[in-house]
């Protein structure tokens, strides 16, 4: 399918460029996918969308300061962008002007740190550290790694409203921003609604917001990232799938969590990496409600949404969420597809 045919146009106004007052009171657009009829809600109305016994997963991936300036020898500012460390001294990295960035360039950090350009990669960069840094100096020296749509620095509130409230894990290069508009009191709506809450870690990557850029969406390569499944999760949800009873998942990495672990002999628990692409004429096992927010146009999430509902009822669906002025991409407004 050509790229361009999940395209289209979004006036910049509606970039949302800062996170709602209150995480719950952002809007929500929810779609039935076998009539198309929407309905113009809240988050905070979820508890009594959800009937009882249904699955909800969330991913509790923590996002890092994983976002760096350093300084060129030549004296330029060089921006960095930590996505997955590949032993104690080296990171894959997406690199600023990584292009004239030659192997063995060298970029000074705070703290006395150097980051050494060890080589080139076909999307990213590894950066050998000498010292070596950990999460604590990230903490200390890095930025939240807002996206690039946000035009404005990273400032304290968004350490905490770039992160989920329940947040656990930290790995992650960019927010699972479906999970954004959470709170613990909705957790505890649902969980008194009679939904069963549970968690799958999968730490967020390229995979999920490298852009396509063929022309063609069978010709995007996904980028691996890891996941893990917990025992009590399995359990919930090859529980839930055996009595026909929804799964609900918060977010496109939960989606592209379960349908990667999921077996004939149900879902697989523990560890493991993956690069799973969701194309339209995918055939979802597990999963049968999405929470998820409003995408970028020609993205890969845009394309799994699409391959959800069907990509002329999404794109519809959008076209009203701009009529009706919702705020799209990280920091804006979500929808239920269900």
């Amino acid at each position: 399918m050509e790229t361009n045919l999940f395209s289209f146009d979004l006036p910049p106004e509606l970039i949302a460029q800062e996170p709602a007052a209150d995480r719950e009171a952002s809007r929500l657009l929810v779609l039935e996918r076998a009539t198309g009829r929407t309905q113009d809600l809240h988050v905070h109305e979820i508890p009594r969308l959800v009937t009882p016994g249904t699955v909800v997963v969330l991913n509790d991936t923590r996002v890092r300061k994983a976002r760096l300036f350093g300084q060129a020898e030549s004296g330029r500012s060089v921006e960095v962008l930590l996505l997955t460390r590949r032993d104690v001294a080296r990171w894959e990295a997406l690199v600023g002007r990584g292009g004239r960035l030659r192997s063995g360039a060298r970029l000074s950090f705070p703290e006395g740190i150097t980051g050494i350009i060890d080589s080139l990669e076909e999307d990213t960069r590894l950066v050998r550290f000498d010292p070596p840094v950990d999460d604590s100096w990230l903490e200390r020296n890095g930025h939240v790694p807002l996206p690039p749509y946000v035009k404005r620095p990273d400032t304290p509130r968004d350490e905490e409203r770039y992160q989920t409230v329940y947040s656990k894990t930290i790995g992650s290069a960019a927010a699972p921003t479906a999970g954004l508009h959470f709170t613990q009191r909705l957790l505890r709506e649902l969980d008194a609604a009679g939904a069963q809450v549970c968690r799958v870690t999968l730490h967020v990557g390229l995979g999920t917001f490298l852009p396509i850029r063929s022309a063609r969406i069978e010709e995007h390569r996904m980028h691996e990232e890891e996941y893990s499944v917990p025992r009590e999760t399995k359990l919930m949800v090859d529980t839930a799938v055996l009595e026909r009873r929804p799964v609900l998942a918060v977010g496109t990495t939960v989606v592209r969590t379960l349908e990667t672990a999921w077996t004939d002999n149900g879902l697989v628990a523990g560890e493991g990496r993956t690069g799973i692409y969701i194309t339209p004429g995918f055939r979802f096992r597990v999963v049968r409600q999405l929470f998820t927010n409003l995408h970028t146009p020609e993205s890969s999430l845009l394309v799994l949404v699409s391959a959800f509902a069907g990509r002329e009822l999404i794109l519809k669906t959008y076209a009203e969420a701009i009529q009706k002025r919702y705020r799209f991409f990280s920091y804006g407004d979500a929808m239920l597809i269900r």
